[in-house]
């Protein structure tokens, strides 16, 4: 059991985490290729990306044993969640922080050779680590991140607005499943028993995509408080690639297919046009359309204007 105790100022200062953490998912999307955790939900991407996650998993598996603890560090607690900053941490990972948790990993089995140089806090070990995590998400995670994020973000939505409208601590007594909330402790199920004492610091709340089954957080109780849980999923997710039919049909095929290439990063008119292979006034209509429409943001970036989705394109994009 978990058990997390609150005070007055942790209630005030529970957030929900403002997008997926890639961190996070890297770690427990390992956990879905190894195991059969999710039947239908993982077993088409499992086989998509089979070959990839064969040669690009083998450093990230030693550090998150199938079963038991998988180290903190390999999780950086960070508010600005995109994957170059969490490599960067990764790689500035401070020796006592590797040194410890290598130490309780190695009370759990017994520990490869590389990771000496990883307990030692060697710049080349960390960097080898990183670039690792770096070649599986492209691999196995960055063709189907737009999806990810929109779902991740309509679980968002919605405990946003109970939050909203009903309050945190309605919200902590529905996060999971097996939660019971009484104040000033939330229970949840948990494969240890372990207790975690905000102290003031508040909790984030994560929504994750290849979370499955129970939630999970930090073992060392003095890193930032974090709830990782799992959000809902539809059979059928990976299949396929591109915009689906429905999106195109609300929104036409290419109007669609640039909210499309902005969901998968933020690019300027004149990027969008050459993803899209439009020219520069259509994809600049297109753009204002999306605006207009809420799905996309646009902004000046120098000389040229730089163009975002929001959080209701994102879903949109994640229903297809």
């Amino acid at each position: 059991m978990l058990k997390i105790h609150f005070t007055p100022e942790d209630l005030a200062r529970t957030r929900i985490s403002a997008a997926p953490q890639p961190m996070w998912e890297v770690l427990l999307s390992v956990y879905r290729l190894r195991g059969r955790e999710g039947g239908a939900i993982f077993e088409e991407w499992r086989r998509s990306v089979a070959q990839a996650a064969h040669v690009t998993t083998r450093l990230l598996a030693d550090l998150a044993p199938q079963s038991g603890y998988a180290v903190d560090f390999i999780t950086p607690t960070l508010r600005n969640l995109s994957l170059s900053d969490g490599l960067e941490a990764l790689r500035r990972t401070p020796k006592q922080r590797l040194k410890a948790d290598l130490t309780v990993l190695a009370g759990h089995r017994r520990l490869p050779a590389w990771t000496s140089g990883l307990a030692e806090g060697r710049p080349e070990t960390l960097t080898r680590l990183a670039d690792s995590v770096e070649r599986y998400f492209a691999a196995c995670l960055a063709p189907y991140w737009v999806r990810i994020c929109g779902r991740v973000e309509q679980e968002r939505a919605r405990q946003v607005k109970m939050m909203t409208e009903e309050g945190c601590e309605h919200l902590l007594a529905r996060v999971h499943p097996t939660a019971r909330w009484n104040y000033p402790v939330l229970e949840l199920d948990y494969p240890v028993d372990q207790e975690l004492r905000l102290n003031g610091r508040g909790l984030c709340l994560a929504p994750s995509f290849f979370c499955w089954g129970l939630p999970t957080t930090f073992l060392d109780g003095e890193l930032e408080p974090t709830l990782v849980y799992p959000i809902e999923h539809k059979v059928g997710w990976s299949v396929g690639g591109g915009t689906g039919r429905p999106l195109t049909s609300l929104l036409g095929r290419t109007r669609a297919r640039v909210l499309e290439v902005i969901g998968e990063r933020p690019g300027t008119t004149t990027e969008v046009a050459s993803r899209t292979e439009t020219s520069l006034p259509t994809a600049s209509q297109q753009a204002a359309t999306l605006r207009e429409a809420g799905l996309i943001t646009s902004c000046q970036n120098g000389q040229s204007v730089l163009h975002s989705i929001t959080p209701l394109g994102l879903a949109l994009l994640a229903e297809g």
